[in-house]
């Protein structure tokens, strides 16, 4: 029992391992190759942990074995376009000019039901908004609305705003993220000041954010029981 146990979090590691050395997508942005060395990877996984007279190294070698093979694949797919479209494919335009391609959507093997989910997972319910929908390469769907449908922006309002920054949490849990108020530029002195206009403790607040402009968001501490 220990045996396996112990097999188990060497095989966990390395495939960990692994993973993190092919990148940092999610399942349903892998490509063909990727899904594919994902699957036989587990699939290796499983044999010397069901079976503990079976070599660790019959597990690891091929594990190992396959992640080079996909590193190298990813090199030479980076050095050839060509390689790329064997491999993964191209994007293909379902929607064209306010038009649907069907014959895109029949090599596809896409039913009418793909291609109306596809545009509700890019928040379009009405496919008469729509001016290009394109299927990438990993099945995800990309949307370009007809320019009435399109959202609002500033630059179509010309309008001039503060510079755009990323809010970080400077309070978790009543501490201060000292790191975090450097990043954007900010002290504890300043952090304390504003806290006191508001007459707050620190220690009462479940997180609070703030970003280089200055403005936060608190959410205080509720009684749990």
């Amino acid at each position: 029992m220990i045996i396996s146990l112990i097999r188990a979090i060497i095989l966990y590691t390395l495939i960990i391992f692994a993973i993190r050395l092919m990148g940092k997508r999610q399942i349903g942005e892998l490509q063909p190759g990727e899904l594919a060395i994902t699957i036989l990877i587990s699939n290796i996984a499983v044999l010397p942990i069901e079976d503990i007279n079976v070599p660790l190294a019959l597990g690891a070698v091929p594990i190992l074995t396959l992640v080079c093979f996909e590193l190298l694949i990813s090199i030479l797919s980076m050095k050839s376009a060509r390689l790329r479209t064997i491999l993964s494919g191209k994007p293909m335009f379902v929607i064209e000019n306010g038009k649907i391609n069907q014959k895109a959507i029949n090599s596809l093997r896409f039913t009418i039901d793909d291609l109306m989910e596809g545009l509700r997972s890019c928040e379009v319910f009405d496919i008469s908004q729509v001016a290009y929908a394109i299927v990438e390469t990993n099945g995800t769907m990309s949307v370009i609305k007809k320019f009435p449908s399109q959202n609002v922006t500033a630059q179509m309002l010309k309008l001039q705003s503060q510079k755009t920054t990323i809010p970080l949490v400077v309070v978790s849990d009543g501490k201060i993220v000292n790191d975090n108020l450097k990043e954007i530029g900010l002290t504890k002195k300043w952090l304390l000041n504003e806290l006191q206009k508001g007459n707050i403790d620190k220690n009462d607040i479940f997180i609070m954010t703030a970003d280089a402009n200055k403005n936060t968001f608190i959410t205080l501490k509720e009684n749990i029981k």
